[in-house]
């Protein structure tokens, strides 16, 4: 029997990151959204949103909402179109999957990946996890040996939220993670207000903004020094800049924005050139005059200091550096030097300038004098996932081990999914259940929380027998012996 290709999808809420095993060693990048153009009157899916000719009035639908994948007749239309022989062309009825999900994937969203996946694309098998969850088979943290730490602390900075993960013996340690309700779209809507009050209205140009915060955006190291240098004036400033926005008229040759002057000044190449007589400097006049400026000063690093300062725009939530820190804190003190020693970052937010250098000047505040601060970055921040994904799918255990398939699941259904692949809703003994080997009777309502979870069945409220039973579980979707413990 042949291998079958692998697909591998790191469905981000912004991008998704895909590529076959094997083949394809760095991902191939999607927009995941469906875009419509106000001007043309036209809908875009995925890798056609480059074909537009007006990106200015742009709307997008986004599958995901709030972190978590809520439509999925968006995001049916896109993977249709990943699939489909113009792009990708995959076979699923022939193909093994591995997809990525979000953290704390809701169980009946959960679900719904299983059914997509198995009855509308009929993938051969599939694998569901979320990318931390890759990041130890992969070379975020890479040494001489080429084996990953035990312990480590990763920061996904992602398009919805920032969230801080601990893996310890390559698990994530799920009572530990947490949040912070900062992204790469919450500092896009930040920029948007600060540029429409300021200069020009944006409010409705969410892709133009979008371009302008990843060509400007750092990551300051002196806050008030900052903010004192951008008053001075903008021809002997070395934080202001002057950002020429794209022009999408019908007779225009530059549909891209670029930087004309100041730090990372890229002129085009068309405009690099002086003009040598009288008609060229008028038309060099003309096309200066019709070009719409953005003076960028503290707009440059006032969103992403949102990272590090939630609460400047009223959240009442700690930093990235304190999140960071109390995290660790939660470990074995044993333990802690190794998690502050391998701290890594990757989301398609932490290509912000300077992120690293000031996350590890804060945490040097934070972090006991006896341990030592390690910060990992890749060159590629979204690609650590995809890349620790090939990593693991190379492996000749892989297909036996990880995925479920097709034939499994129209067995048991989305149970098997469930027992396979794990995470914090379907774990066994998760925090504040109770387990089979603790004595005394039930509530009513602890017994039904763990039927929901496909722990207890729905019969036998009474007493437990002292030997073992079997139970049948509706939400497994199988038969499964347990031992049950002594009154």
């Amino acid at each position: 029997m042949t291998t079958p290709p692998i697909l591998i999808l790191d469905n981000g809420a912004y991008e998704i990151k895909a590529g076959l095993s094997g083949l394809d060693w760095e991902p191939r990048v999607f927009p995941n959204s469906i875009a419509r153009s106000r001007a043309e009157r036209k809908v875009y899916v995925g890798d056609e949103i480059e074909d537009c000719r007006d990106l200015s009035g742009i709307v997008y639908r986004r599958p995901f909402d709030k972190g978590m994948l809520v439509n999925w007749d968006a995001e049916k239309i896109i993977w249709d179109r990943l699939f489909s022989p113009v792009v990708m062309n995959i076979n699923p009825t022939e193909t093994s999957l591995l997809v990525t999900e979000p953290y704390f994937n809701l169980p009946n969203i959960a679900e719904t990946y299983d059914q997509m996946v198995f009855e509308e694309w009929e993938f051969s098998s599939y694998f569901r996890c979320t990318p931390a969850a890759l990041i130890p088979y992969g070379g975020l943290f890479e040494n001489d040996q080429g084996i990953s730490p035990e312990c480590m602390v990763v920061v996904d900075v992602g398009y919805s939220y920032t969230h801080v993960i601990p893996l310890r013996d390559g698990q994530i340690v799920w009572e530990h993670v947490k949040r912070i309700d900062v992204g790469g779209k919450l500092l896009t809507n930040h920029l948007k207000h600060l540029i429409s009050f300021r200069q020009w209205n944006m409010i409705d140009q969410t892709h133009v903004v979008n371009e302008v915060r990843e060509a400007c955006g750092y990551v300051s190291m002196d806050w008030r020094g900052d903010l004192e240098r951008c008053k001075q004036n903008p021809k002997h400033n070395d934080i202001v800049q002057e950002y020429v926005l794209p022009d999408f008229s019908a007779r225009s040759t530059s549909r891209t924005g670029y930087i004309r002057s100041g730090p990372n000044a890229t002129p085009p190449e068309d405009n690099a050139q002086a003009p040598t007589n009288d008609n060229e400097h008028g038309r060099s006049a003309q096309v200066d005059e019709e070009e719409q400026v953005l003076w960028m000063g503290n707009e440059r690093f006032a969103g992403p200091e949102l990272l590090f300062s939630p609460s400047d725009i009223g959240f009442k939530q700690s930093g990235l550096p304190e999140t960071i820190a109390y995290v660790i804190s939660l470990m074995p003190e044993e333990l802690r030097g190794m998690f502050w020693a391998h701290i890594g970052i990757f989301g398609g937010l932490g290509n912000i300038e300077a992120l690293g250098e000031r996350l590890e000047r804060d945490l040097q505040a934070l972090c006991p004098v006896e341990y030592e601060i390690g910060i990992f970055e890749a060159f590629d921040p979204a690609s650590p996932p995809y890349v620790s994904a090939t990593s693991l799918t190379s492996s000749e255990i892989y297909l036996s081990t990880y995925p479920v398939t097709r034939a499994e699941y129209l067995e048991h259904g989305s149970s098997i999914c469930r027992r396979r692949f794990g995470g914090p809703s379907y774990n066994l003994n998760p925090p504040g259940f109770t387990n089979g080997d603790i004595g005394g009777d039930l509530s009513d309502d602890e017994r039904e929380r763990r039927y929901a979870m496909g722990i207890e069945s729905k019969k036998g409220k009474g007493k437990r027998k002292m030997e073992e039973e079997e139970v049948t579980s509706g939400n497994w979707g199988g038969r499964r012996r347990r031992a049950m413990g002594a009154m």
